[in-house]
């Protein structure tokens, strides 16, 4: 009893640490969306492509983005958010579902928008495991013709050991096995997993697709923070602090509320037209 006390308070600790919504999160039917996931909306010539919002583990498709979906909206893009990676039972805290399960619902949700606004290509802005999980979409599942950018916000690309955490696994009998069967999503994040080898398996990138990574050095979910950036030809990965020394965002803030991570969104969405990003973005 002591052993399996001991592994499900591990299992609730990484939960917690790998939490990307707000505490209490508004039930995404009732939540307001000013202006987004407008099916009637129209790219236009400035911003052609549509942009997709991928949220995090723990998150859903409205909480995640109550900040950065009305940013870009009043900028002018056509901006969609959805949920995916539901577990049955459980309601608004999404992710947690097998990810290549996920990215399948990534790509029904791409193809229903490329329907809708009549556009060629969407751009993804993903946050955490929204970050990464787009990328076995572009990679196995056919989705980089149909992709521009990639935008990845404290993005699990290369896994996380929580801090440390994971490395306790195999020190907890059978803990590992109750968190691959309750939570996938979260199993499928840990690093050296067989989701992750395959997913960065040769190379990080596919050509054809422009990759930002947007972080944090003070993030506590996704360690270390540097595992967060990738790899290739048409990558830039940006480090806030780097932008603004005073920025003390951490995961979930970097990507419910940090105005320089927003601001370096919009300059990957339109490079073009990119300003320099401060402390007074």
């Amino acid at each position: 009893m002591k052993r399996r006390s001991r592994a499900v308070g591990l299992i609730s600790a990484l939960v917690l640490a790998a939490a990307t919504a707000v505490a209490s999160p508004a039930a995404a039917d009732d939540a307001p969306t000013s202006g987004w996931n407008n099916y009637d909306c129209k790219p236009s010539a400035d911003h052609p492509r549509p942009v997709v919002l991928v949220h995090g583990t723990l998150g859903n498709g409205t909480d995640n983005w109550l900040a950065l979906a009305p940013y870009l909206v009043n900028r002018g893009y056509c901006v969609f958010s959805f949920d995916y990676g539901q577990l049955s039972g459980v309601p608004v805290f999404d992710g947690l579902g097998p990810i290549a399960q996920s990215a399948q619902q990534l790509a029904d949700e791409v193809d229903k928008v490329l329907a809708a606004t009549g556009a060629q290509k969407v751009d993804l802005v993903g946050h955490s495991q929204g970050g990464m999980m787009p990328r076995y979409y572009l990679k196995f599942l056919g989705g980089a013709p149909k992709v521009n950018t990639l935008v990845g916000i404290a993005p699990s690309n290369h896994g996380t050991t929580l801090d440390g955490l994971t490395k306790l696994l195999p020190y907890f009998p059978g803990a590992a096995k109750l968190l691959e069967e309750n939570t996938p999503g979260l199993t499928d994040q840990v690093a050296g997993s067989p989701f992750i080898q395959k997913l960065n398996a040769g190379g990080d990138t596919v050509p054809g697709v422009h990759y930002t990574v947007i972080a944090t050095r003070y993030d506590e979910v996704v360690t270390p923070y540097t595992s967060q950036f990738l790899n290739g030809p048409d990558v830039h990965n940006v480090l806030v602090q780097d932008l603004c020394p005073l920025d003390i965002s951490e995961h979930v803030a970097i990507g419910l509320m940090d105005r320089v991570a927003f601001h370096e969104t919009a300059n990957a969405l339109d490079p073009a037209h990119a300003t320099p990003t401060n402390c007074l973005s």
